[in-house]
């Protein structure tokens, strides 16, 4: 289960503006994530490319099933992702920015009514993935964002919620560069 306290940190402070910019600057200035799935029951963590979904509830991923995180993206399968930012070699690595978001898998079939808008989504921040929709072994997954933690600093864990995906201001950048 999530956070009891979706939006909120530790101490009761509520998300505030530089927090939604720090959380959205992740989601949409990192372009691969790392996703922990269960693979024949054990934990298995890859790292993945993706891209975020227009109303910051979910991101898309393109997987193989030849990789071993493929196979742990099954329908209604729990995930764990992790976004952090740049690790500057002269500063504390505590205060990396961060976010860990967990959810569940659903998979996006050719035949769902949102394949394309999904594809598209994908292929505008990753134009040379082209080639890998044509080849059987991938399929584009969506992993929800039901709860997670950023970690914005010391002292600054706050938990959150769908709630706090969606208020996000603003699409996500498909191409994934820095406002």
């Amino acid at each position: 289960a999530g956070p009891a306290e979706a939006g909120q940190c530790d101490e009761g402070m509520t998300m505030d503006a530089p927090d939604r910019d720090l959380l959205r600057q992740l989601l949409t200035g990192t372009r691969v994530l790392s996703l922990g799935v269960l693979v024949d029951d054990k934990p298995h963590v890859g790292l993945l490319p993706y891209a975020v979904a227009p109303d910051f509830r979910s991101a898309l991923v393109h997987a193989s099933q030849l990789a071993r995180h493929g196979r742990g993206l099954r329908p209604g399968a729990p995930h764990s992702l992790l976004v952090h930012g740049a690790d500057d070699p002269a500063g504390d690595p505590l205060q990396v920015p961060r976010v860990t978001i967990s959810g569940t898998v659903q998979h996006v079939a050719r035949s769902d009514r949102d394949w394309a808008a999904a594809r598209q989504r994908y292929l505008d921040r990753f134009p040379t993935a082209e080639r890998t929709f044509l080849l059987g072994d991938f399929n584009l997954y969506r992993l929800s964002f039901e709860w997670g933690r950023l970690v914005a600093g010391f002292a600054r864990a706050i938990n959150l919620g769908p709630e706090s995906f969606a208020a996000l201001p603003g699409s996500p950048e498909p191409s994934g560069q820095p406002r």
